[in-house]
């Protein structure tokens, strides 16, 4: 695969994600309404989507773009001694969900990110958040997928797995900026629309 094939790739991706704009802000909406009510973020996925996850939790507990307190976001997938005792004792199937049973609470929003929506520990989770009574979003890549069918709500990308991870973290940071917009009270939704997914200036080409 070429380097221009691979950013066309991204730019399919990216316009998907364009498309659900609205969606990142209603979530920014309802994470900043649940976080300021003493609700906690619980995020995880697998390998390049753990790292997202974590990226996420991040930006929560540290911040974005403003300064601002700190809100409660754990990354169950950086919990290395608590991922390997479940593994180790219930099976990696369990690794999430065994988590979500203990930390999720109904004021709370999980966050599953699968480029493919087939990861079994993630689906686990999925229903783990739902006996919890969280509120469970997924971010995965094209739907039907099985992650995307017990999900609350899905943000389901085009493209390739490696597009579609990369799309995910600009969903992050545009849910982060949605986020911060209604903490701060200064956007309107057409405002938050655009500083969530701006206009783009130019686009990749296809040869």
């Amino acid at each position: 695969m070429s380097v221009e094939t691979h950013l066309n790739g991204l730019a399919e991706s990216l316009a998907g994600l364009r498309a659900q704009a609205p969606r990142l802000i209603r979530w920014g909406s309802v994470l900043a309404r649940r976080l300021t009510d003493g609700g906690r973020l619980l995020a995880a996925g697998n390998g390049g989507s753990a790292a997202e996850a974590q990226h996420l939790t991040a930006e929560l507990v540290g911040r974005f773009r403003d300064d601002r307190q700190p809100f409660s976001a754990i990354a169950l997938c950086a919990e290395s001694s608590s991922v390997t005792a479940i593994g180790n004792d219930y099976g990696y199937d369990q690794v999430f969900a065994r988590q979500v049973t203990a930390h999720a609470r109904p004021q709370d929003v999980v966050v599953l990110l699968s480029t493919s929506g087939r990861s079994r520990n993630l689906i686990e989770a999925a229903k783990a958040a739902r006996l919890a009574g969280a509120h469970m979003w997924a971010m995965t890549g094209p739907a039907p997928n099985p992650l995307a069918e017990i999900a609350d709500e899905v943000l389901a990308l085009p493209g390739d797995p490696a597009n579609v991870q990369e799309a995910h973290l600009v969903a992050v940071h545009a849910l982060c900026a949605a986020f911060e917009a209604v903490l701060d009270g200064r956007c309107s939704y057409a405002a938050a629309l655009n500083n969530v997914m701006p206009t783009p200036r130019g686009r990749v080409g296809r040869s």
